[in-house]
């Protein structure tokens, strides 16, 4: 089975990539290399003993989309890449929206051309807005994000269940996730944010490099064990392995059609103090903080409940919060610079 992974280069994609050959899956990585880098597949090749092919390209480019389409017998597509930074997406809207929408649009009228009806979509915990409660359960209702690019994620959830209606042979998952950290363990693939981290551990790992001065914390006054936010934070492994369970659900329901939506999260939340505590544990060395005012559009606390991964993709995080920490730190330590180290 041959599978399209956009936006396959970067720190998901990269990981459920190698997750997809270890699982004797063909894989072509379609990427437009923004916030990626190509020494990411490089690694991903040497690591699993396989060719992935690689095409360079943007998914709002319907012309080079379907070349690819094409050249390779594709049979199933998982959809990663979009820009994902909450507080840039308040500053330009229109490039979320352009690129998280309109890109996905273009891809989805591209496979329908090529009938291929098999979509995997990286979506994400934000989809439930501020309104719903505690733990996040996929039968809540879509909610109101606090920022364009959580709607631009709802907004993609609703363009999918649109097209499951007017196509009966439409085949989606929409994979909900809480907040992936970690690295593989052998230490040679992980997260390399270009330019200042937006996501808590890659700045907590720079500062004990010593990328970073300090760490800034957002917040101590929330309404939460220890006053700062929680999340749900889960090993970067387990959600690329529920990737691929998911697209070995659609392979056992060959009668399925419409959309289907899981959460893919531990079930626990974690506050940025115990993340700050669980790092320094790991490395036995202290990270140095300060605490900020609250940053716009944090919640205090969300995590998932994950039983219905659980229980239909035979899905489970199963990777300990010690374990996210040592393997970040081992792929940080290994790689002070990145992928140009």
């Amino acid at each position: 089975m041959k599978v399209l992974v956009t936006g396959g280069a970067g720190y998901i994609g990269s990981h459920t990539v190698l997750s997809l050959l270890e699982n004797n899956y063909d894989v072509v990585v379609y990427d437009n290399l923004v916030n990626s880098s190509i020494e990411s597949i490089d690694r991903v090749e040497k690591l699993a003993g396989k060719k992935v092919e690689f095409v360079e390209g943007d998914i709002c480019n319907k012309d080079k989309l379907s070349q690819v389409f094409k050249q390779f017998k594709i049979d199933a597509v998982i959809h990663f890449a979009a820009l994902k930074a909450v507080g840039e997406s308040t500053q330009i809207p229109l490039s979320y929206y352009q690129n998280n929408v309109h890109g996905t649009v273009c891809l989805l009228e591209v496979m329908q051309q090529h009938k291929v009806h098999n979509f995997i979509f990286s979506s994400s915990a934000t989809v439930y807005g501020e309104e719903n409660d505690v733990p996040y359960v996929e039968t809540m209702k879509l909610g109101t994000p606090s920022s364009p690019y959580g709607a631009s994620k709802v907004m993609v959830e609703r363009v999918l269940a649109d097209l499951a209606l007017s196509d009966p042979n439409f085949r989606g998952v929409s994979l909900r996730y809480f907040n992936p950290i970690g690295a593989h363990e052998s230490g040679t693939i992980g997260e390399d944010p270009k330019g200042i981290p937006n996501n808590l551990l890659p700045y907590v790992a720079q500062v004990a490099v010593g990328k970073r001065d300090k760490l800034g914390i957002f917040g101590d006054d929330y309404p939460t064990k220890d006053g700062t936010c929680e999340r749900d934070y889960l090993h970067v492994m387990d959600l690329a392995q529920g990737h691929v369970a998911a697209l070995d659900w659609l392979n056992r329901h060959s009668e399925f059609s419409g959309v289907e939506a899981f959460n893919l999260g531990t079930g626990n939340g974690t506050s940025v103090f115990a993340i700050v505590k669980a790092f320094e544990l790991a490395i036995n060395k202290e990270i140095k903080f300060e605490v900020s005012p609250r940053r716009a559009g944090d919640l205090p606390a969300f995590w998932a409940n994950a039983n219905k991964a659980n229980q239909q993709l035979n899905w489970q995080a199963s990777r300990t919060l010690e374990k996210m920490m040592e393997d970040t730190w081992r792929w940080q330590s290994n790689n002070p610079n990145g992928y140009l180290a």
